[in-house]
């Protein structure tokens, strides 16, 4: 910017020659100057109010294009909302192993109370008495009449729920969507679903957490935002599930037993078809845990499959004649002194019947001597038991899929000692689960192969580290088929299905020490079909008394070996077994074509 000096000598010197006065031409100058820049703010000024002009000019309009939209627009209820980390709602599914529905998502609303917008408190928890009887009147009145600024009072309601406090008209009263947990089949396969709760709630969501079962075990899975739409698929089937309950329902009440559990298991693959614990409970209710008593099996919630552990009884003596096979100590037919009773200091053991002077080998496993398997173990000895039992997964808690799995751990002897070894061959000392009797038993079925059992669905065989030699599983199977036909298992038999399998009757022992005198633990574990094994099923009773004769009769013989064959009936079919039998011709009957 070129400025003019006030007083230039271009004009100063002629002015002052001419006789005129310099400080005119001084004040000439002054005022130019000053109108100058008076005219460059007033440009300035013109433009800022030129852009303010077209600043409001546009938000009246976006306002009134708004107002436009609104008036043309439905009407809809404003939801209140609130700063904070959002909540992940969204659960994935669970399926059995055809893709059914076992655990899904079910849209619903939370009740809660505001009081400070309440009309009519008093009225109000009048309503909602009548509504939910399990609500207190009095602790509501006071809720919403104190000081409280917020009430949670339902969690979950239904639809005919909400629309009776709808009904009310109070505005202090105010739902929140919430998404829940469903179990559509009921208390179909609860133990193994388990449950879910309810983790961080907010007004406008809530986080559904696994509380128990595969929902707890793979809560990560299931919450995973990157496995939205895709469920998690488990080895159970649904019809099969359903079977198995209902006949060992029924069979727990004929046998008047305490408890009951099942465990149905693919010898090749591992997978877990069915797994029953009963009593039961309906995980869309699902119960407290017990705060008192000492034992935890009282409550539905304990899994007696996974969590319950038994002395298994003489389901444990084809465990000693298997690894005596397998290292070459006996054959099928080799003779066994069973003179008795066998005495290790000062404890006797003694079998059930008396049997004579020698038993062979496969004599011990269908007349279920105790006194033969014992023999049996102490050529075994202390350390070659304890190693061939460990292969076989009876040391160490299941690895299972689900969280009650881990927590297991089977009650061995604290000093393996001869008499342990001795007392164990037949299912005393040494206490396990039904599902570690399953597992081991598969590996007698399916060759001598170790298979870890799983509850997610598998493709193809899924073969671990050998425990035995094949010969001594074939060797096996043939005296288990054996125990069916001809020995303890008698009433296991079932038509166009060849069994396998072996009783075990165990007293039950004290809390306190000792054992009942009238109290057993009675198992069936069995294999079908017998001479080519696809499925091992395990049928546990607690406390089982069967009544109909003059005295009861509490041997697995008598109580868990007709419910396993009743369930295998049922069941064979639904897996796809056909039975091997043929058709009988009825006499007097011929088929006329029309």
């Amino acid at each position: 910017m070129i400025r003019t000096p006030l007083r230039p000598l271009a004009r100063i010197l002629p002015a002052r020659d001419k006789g005129e006065n310099p400080d005119a031409i001084e004040r000439e100058n002054i005022r130019a100057r000053h109108k100058q820049i008076q005219d460059r703010s007033r440009a300035r000024a013109e433009g800022r109010l030129l852009v303010l002009g077209l600043f409001f000019f546009s938000a009246f309009l976006v306002v009134g294009a708004r107002m436009g939209m609104l008036a043309t627009s439905d009407p809809t209820e404003p939801m209140a909302s609130a700063a904070g980390t959002p909540i992940a709602a969204q659960r994935g599914d669970i399926v059995d192993r055809q893709g059914r529905i076992l655990a899904t998502n079910f849209e619903t609303h939370s009740l809660y109370a505001q009081p400070p917008q309440m009309v009519d408190p008093v009225q109000a928890a009048k309503g909602l008495v009548e509504i939910f009887p399990d609500l207190n009147e009095e602790r509501l009145i006071r809720d919403f009449t104190g000081k409280r600024k917020f009430l949670w009072i339902k969690k979950k309601i239904s639809p005919e729920q909400k629309q009776a406090v709808h009904d009310l008209g109070d505005p202090g009263l105010m739902f929140g969507p919430r998404e829940m947990r469903l179990y559509p089949n009921g208390r179909l396969a609860a133990h193994v679903l388990g449950g879910a709760s309810f983790g961080k709630e907010g007004v406008n969501a809530a986080e559904v957490i696994g509380v128990a079962g595969v929902e707890r075990q793979f809560d990560g899975y299931l919450r995973d935002p990157a496995n939205a739409g895709k469920p998690l698929q488990l080895s159970l089937d649904l019809t099969v599930q359903a079977a198995a309950e209902r006949v060992l329902w029924g069979g727990m009440r004929l046998m008047n037993a305490r408890g009951a559990t099942a465990v149905l298991m693919d010898v090749h693959t591992g997978e877990v078809v069915s797994m029953v614990s009963l009593p039961d409970f309906d995980p869309n209710d699902r119960p407290r845990p017990p705060t008192s008593g000492n034992d935890p099996s009282v409550s539905p919630l304990f899994n007696r499959a996974v969590q319950g552990l038994y002395e298994l009884g003489s389901t444990f003596k084809i465990f000693a004649v298997a690894q005596a096979l397998d290292l070459g100590l006996i054959t099928p037919d080799t003779l066994i002194d069973i003179r008795g009773p066998l005495r290790w200091g000062r404890f006797a053991i003694r079998d059930f019947h008396y049997y004579g002077k020698e038993l062979s080998a496969t004599e011990v496993i269908v007349k279920s001597s105790n006194i033969g398997s014992a023999r049996i173990a102490q050529e075994i000895g202390a350390d070659g038991q304890r190693a061939f039992l460990n292969g076989l997964g009876f040391l160490d808690p299941t690895p299972f899929e689900l969280v009650e799995s881990s927590g297991a751990q089977p009650l061995l002897p604290k000093n393996w000692s001869e008499l342990s070894t001795m007392t164990i061959s037949y299912g005393h000392g040494l206490s396990a689960s039904p599902l570690h009797l399953a597992t081991a038993y598969a590996a007698i079925a399916n060759g001598g192969h170790y298979v870890s059992p799983t509850i997610l669905k598998r493709e193809g065989p899924q073969y671990g580290p050998r425990v035995m030699s094949e010969n001594a599983a074939a060797a096996s199977r043939a005296m288990l088929r054996l125990v069916v036909t001809s020995g303890t298992a008698s009433f296991g038999e079932v038509p166009g299905y060849a069994v396998a399998g072996k009783t075990g009757t165990a007293d039950k022992p004290k809390p306190s020490g000792g054992y009942y005198e009238d109290k057993v633990i009675a198992t069936f574990a069995t294999m079908f079909p017998a001479y080519d094994p696809k499925y091992v099923l395990v049928v546990t009773l607690d406390e089982p008394s069967e009544n109909s004769g003059s005295e009861p009769r509490r041997t697995a013989g008598w109580t868990a070996v007709p419910v396993a064959a009743e369930m295998i009936a049922r069941i064979a079919p639904l897996l796809g077994l056909r039975p091997d039998i043929e058709p009988k011709v009825l006499a007097g009957i011929t088929l006329a074509a029309d």
